[in-house]
C-alpha cells in the first residue's frame, strides 16, 4: 500500500526519524573538525540515506527494495555510532540515547517490512 506525502509525514516512523535527525545532526556538528569531514559525514550520510529510502518506499508501489535499503542504512548508522563511542566522540549516555531511538525506529521499520 502506497502512502501519500501527507500520510508519510504523519507516520510514526517519519516523526521519530525526523526528531532523531535533529538531535544527531546537532551532535555530529560538535565532532572535532577533522572528524566532521570523515566520521560525522559518514554518520550524516547514512542518516539521510535512511530517510530517503523511507520516503522512496512511502511513495512507491514496490516498497520492499527501498525498505531493505533503509534497513541496510540503519545498520550502517548503528555501526558508525558504535565507532564514534570507541573513538571518544560520543559518550556512553549519548550512545544510549541514540540506541534507544535507532531501536524504536528499527521496530517500526520491521513492522512496515512485514506488512508490505
Amino acid at each position: 500500500m502506497r502512502m501519500s506525502r501527507i500520510e508519510a509525514k504523519q507516520s510514526p516512523i517519519f516523526t521519530k526519524t525526523e526528531a532523531f535527525m535533529g538531535w544527531l545532526l546537532n551532535h555530529t556538528a560538535h565532532y572535532p573538525r577533522i572528524e566532521r569531514f570523515r566520521l560525522a559525514a559518514q554518520i550524516d550520510g547514512a542518516l539521510f540515506a535512511f530517510h530517503e529510502s523511507l520516503l522512496r518506499a512511502a511513495l512507491s508501489e514496490e516498497q520492499k527494495p527501498y525498505l531493505l535499503e533503509a534497513d541496510v542504512q540503519l545498520q550502517k548508522l548503528r555501526t558508525l555510532l558504535r565507532l564514534a563511542v570507541e573513538l571518544g566522540y560520543t559518550t556512553s549516555d549519548q550512545f544510549f540515547f541514540a540506541s534507544q531511538h535507532t531501536t524504536e525506529i528499527g521496530r517500526l521499520l520491521g513492522g512496515w517490512m512485514r506488512s508490505s
